[in-house]
C-alpha cells in the first residue's frame, strides 16, 4: 500500500522544525530515519497530514564527549553509534544493544532519536537508555528541557513530548573502570523484535563487592522498566551464583507482560528471569576479564 496524501516540509534548523510543529501540532509527524514511520504510513495505520523531514538539520548528527558524558545528536544513525570507537570505548553496552536492531540497512537509516521517540517497550535503545539513566533533551517553543527515562516514556508507543517539541540530543553517562555490562535478548530470529530484552550493569569495588547494580527489562511492560528490588539485592554484596539466581527471580516479579502472538505473559515473565540471570553472569564475567 501507499500512504495517504500529505504536505511535505524540509526545515534546515531546529527552530524551523519547531515552528512547523507549533503551526500544525497533531496534524504533523517528524520524519528522521523513517524505519518505523514509513511502514506505519504505508499500511495507513497512521495518516499524518503534514510530514516534517528533519534530515537537513545536520547539527543534530554527532557523537561527542562532555565531561563524563557522551552526547549523541538525535539524528545520528544507529549504525554510526554501533561502530563509533568512542561509544565502544566509553559505553560498550550501548554499541552492543544497537547491534541487535534489525539488519544493517535498517541501522544505516534508523536514528537514535527516532527509535526513542517511537517508544516501543521492546526496543533495544529504550531498554539500554533506561539502564544507563540516559537523559533526553527536547526543544519546543518555550525553550528546552531535559527528561529522564521515567519522565520521557509514558506508556506503549507514547512519550511525554508535547506536539510542538522535538528530541534533539541524548546524554549518556560513560562507564567507569571496573564496570561489568551485558545486553541480551530473546527473539524468534536474528533481527526480529525482542520478546524480552535485558540490559545489565555491575559497578564493582575492590574486593569483588558490587557497589551498584542496574537491571533494565524491555518487552515485559508498557515501557522499559528497572528491576529495583533485584538491584538492591545485589548492591553491597559479593556476587555469587545463588545471588544471581535470586535476583533473576526478583526481577521477573515486576513483569507486567501482556500476551500476544509472539508469547504468552507467563513465558515472557519466565524468560525475563532466565535472561536477567544470563545477563548478570555475563556482566560479572566481563568485569573479571572474561569474554
Amino acid at each position: 500500500m501507499k500512504p495517504s496524501a500529505f504536505e511535505y516540509f524540509t526545515p534546515n534548523t531546529v527552530e524551523e522544525a519547531v515552528g512547523l510543529l507549533e503551526k500544525y501540532e497533531d496534524e504533523a509527524k517528524i520524519l528522521a530515519g523513517g524505519q518505523s514511520l514509513v511502514p506505519i504510513m504505508n499500511f495507513r495505520l497512521g495518516r499524518p497530514e503534514v510530514l516534517i523531514d528533519i534530515n537537513g538539520i545536520r547539527d543534530l548528527d554527532y557523537i561527542k564527549e562532555e565531561g563524563d558524558d557522551l552526547l549523541i545528536g538525535a539524528l545520528t544513525r544507529q549504525r554510526d553509534v554501533e561502530l563509533s570507537p568512542r561509544v565502544q570505548e566509553k559505553c560498550p553496552i550501548l554499541a552492543e544493544a544497537v547491534s541487535f536492531i534489525g539488519h544493517v540497512p535498517i541501522r544505516n537509516r534508523g536514528t537514535i532519536g527516532g527509535s526513542l521517540v517511537h517508544a516501543d517497550p521492546s526496543s533495544e535503545l529504550t531498554t539500554v537508555i533506561c539502564c544507563l539513566d540516559g537523559e533526553m533533551k527536547v526543544v519546543g517553543p518555550p525553550g528546552d528541557r531535559t527528561l529522564g527515562p521515567e519522565e520521557f516514556f509514558l506508556t506503549y508507543l507514547t512519550t511525554s513530548l508535547e506536539p510542538s517539541e522535538i528530541l534533539v540530543e541524548v546524554r549518556i553517562p560513560t562507564l567507569p573502570q571496573n564496570t561489568g555490562w551485558s545486553f541480551v535478548e530473546l527473539s524468534r530470529r536474528v533481527s526480529d523484535f525482542a520478546i524480552v530484552g535485558v540490559a545489565t550493569l555491575l559497578f564493582m569495588e575492590d574486593g569483588g563487592i558490587c557497589k551498584e547494580a542496574r537491571i533494565a527489562l524491555g518487552g515485559v511492560a508498557p515501557t522499559p522498566i528497572r528491576a529495583e528490588e533485584a538491584e538492591e539485592l545485589l548492591a553491597g554484596q559479593k556476587i555469587t551464583d545463588a545471588l544471581i539466581v535470586k535476583a533473576g527471580e526478583e526481577a521477573a516479579e515486576i513483569a507486567e507482560a501482556e500476551p500476544d502472538y509472539h508469547a504468552s505473559a507467563e513465558y515472557r515473565k519466565d524468560m525475563a528471569r532466565v535472561f536477567v540471570q544470563r545477563g548478570l553472569r555475563e556482566a560479572l564475567n566481563k568485569v573479571r576479564g572474561g569474554e
